[in-house]
C-alpha cells in the first residue's frame, strides 16, 4: 500500500480516535487515543513528534504513532502504534517508527526511545527489533485493557550513549541473571559486580501503618510535590507527572505516584522527606493502591543503589526488566532497574515472545519462583 506520512494535526483528531477505538476498543488507557485536549497539546509538543499515514489513493487515515518527549530531558518513549486492521502487513507500523527514529533520535535529539510493547502477538516487537529498539525486559501484568496483559520493555539507544555507562560494583544476587541477559542483548558487560552483602533490609512490623490515605486531587498532588522537590534531585521518571499522594495519619512519610485507573496500574516516583522514606512499608503502599485498582505497581530504582533495591526485592517485587544508560549524569549515564508487583495472578500461557525476548521471561520466572516458593529447607518434611 502506498502511504503518505505527514505530522498529525488537529483536523485529525476525530479520525485517530476512531483509529484508536477500532484497534483497542473502549479500554485504551492512553490520552493519546482518545482526549481530544491532550491530543491537541501532543501535537503542538515541540519536544514529541506525532505521525500519521494516509492512503496515497483515498485520503483515509490508517496508521498512527508518536515519539512523546519533555522539556529538560534527552530520553522519550514510542507510543500509540496503531493500524487499523484492514490495513495491517502492509509495513505502516515499521515505516511510522522508522521516520520517527530518523527525526527524533538519529538526529541527536535524544539520548534514547523506549516503547513498551504488547505481547498478544509476536508482530508489535518485531516492528521495534526492525526498527533498531531491544529488548530490555517483561513487565507481567502491566496494563488492564479488556484483560490483563504483560508487556515488554524495548529501547534503542543513540550512538556512543551505551558506552559512556557508570560502573556499577554491587547488586542483590538476585539480579544477576538480569544483568547477564541484557548484557547479552545490548553487548554490553557488567565486569566485577559483586553480591550485595549484609542482613536484608528489615520489614515495618504489620500494623506498624495501619491504613494509608490516598490523596487522589491531581492538582494538589502536582503543588505539594513542586513544593517538597522544586529542584531534580531524590526522583527520576520520565514522562510521569504524580497525581496520587499516600501517607499515614501522621504524616511522617509521603509517596507520590502516578495512577491510570482505566489501565489498573500504578508507577511509584518518589517520596518525602527523602526517597527511601517508605522503603519498610512497601506492603502498606501496595495493599492500598490495589484498593484504588491498581493491579499492577512499578518502580525504576537506580543499578547503583543495592539497598534500594534490597527493599523492593524484599517485600515482594521482582525485578523484571534492566534499563542500562537511562539517566544522563555529567558524561555519562546511569542503568536502573525496573521492579514491578502485581496483586492480581500472573499468567503467561497467552503471552508470545519474540526469540531475543525469551530470556527475560526465563529471568522473571526464575526470579518470581526464588520470592515466592519455599526452599526445600522450608518444606516440611
Amino acid at each position: 500500500m502506498n502511504a503518505v506520512i505527514t505530522p498529525a494535526a488537529g483536523v485529525d483528531i476525530a479520525e485517530l480516535r476512531q483509529l484508536y477505538y477500532a484497534v483497542y476498543g473502549p479500554h485504551y488507557p492512553v490520552a493519546l487515543g482518545t482526549d481530544p485536549a491532550e491530543m491537541a497539546r501532543l501535537m503542538a509538543d515541540p519536544h514529541s513528534l506525532w505521525l500519521v499515514a494516509r492512503c496515497a489513493a483515498s485520503g483515509t487515515l490508517t496508521a498512527s504513532a508518536a515519539i512523546r518527549g519533555e522539556a529538560g530531558s534527552r530520553i522519550a518513549r514510542l507510543e500509540g502504534i496503531a493500524v487499523h486492521p484492514e490495513h495491517r502487513s502492509a509495513g505502516l507500523a515499521a515505516a511510522l517508527t522508522g521516520a520517527l527514529c530518523a527525526e527524533m533520535l538519529d538526529t541527536g535529539r535524544l539520548d534514547s526511545v523506549y516503547a513498551t510493547v504488547r505481547t498478544v502477538g509476536s508482530g508489535p516487537q518485531r516492528v521495534v527489533a526492525r526498527n533498531g529498539f531491544r529488548p530490555l525486559g517483561i513487565l507481567p501484568n502491566a496494563v488492564d485493557l479488556s484483560s490483563r496483559e504483560s508487556l515488554a520493555l524495548y529501547a534503542r539507544h543513540s550512538p556512543g550513549v551505551l558506552d559512556r555507562r557508570i560502573p556499577v560494583t554491587e547488586v542483590p544476587a538476585v539480579l544477576l541473571p538480569l544483568l547477564r541477559t541484557a548484557g547479552d542483548a545490548l553487548g554490553i558487560d557488567y565486569p566485577q559486580v559483586r553480591t550485595v552483602s549484609g542482613p536484608p533490609p528489615a520489614h515495618a512490623p504489620r500494623g506498624a501503618v495501619e491504613r494509608l490515605e490516598v490523596i487522589e486531587a491531581p492538582a494538589f498532588v502536582r503543588r505539594r510535590f513542586r513544593e517538597r522537590f522544586p529542584g531534580a534531585e531524590g526522583w527520576f521518571y520520565p514522562l510521569h507527572t504524580p497525581n496520587v499522594l499516600l501517607t499515614p495519619e501522621d504524616g511522617r512519610f509521603e509517596v507520590y505516584a502516578y495512577l491510570n485507573r482505566t489501565g489498573g496500574y500504578c508507577s511509584l516516583l518518589t517520596a518525602h522527606p527523602e526517597p527511601t522514606a517508605a522503603a519498610a512499608h512497601l506492603e502498606a503502599v501496595t495493599r492500598a493502591l490495589a484498593r484504588v485498582g491498581a493491579g499492577y505497581v512499578e518502580a525504576l530504582v537506580p543499578l547503583a543503589r543495592p539497598e534500594a533495591l534490597s527493599a523492593f526485592l524484599a517485600q515482594g517485587f521482582i525485578a523484571g526488566a534492566l534499563y542500562p544508560a537511562m539517566r544522563a549524569d555529567g558524561d555519562g549515564f546511569h542503568d536502573y532497574a525496573v521492579v514491578s508487583r502485581s496483586s492480581e495472578r500472573i499468567d503467561f500461557r497467552g503471552v508470545t515472545v519474540e526469540p531475543p525476548l525469551q530470556p527475560y521471561l526465563d529471568c522473571y520466572a526464575s526470579a518470581w519462583a526464588s520470592a515466592h516458593l519455599p526452599t526445600p529447607s522450608e518444606v516440611a518434611p
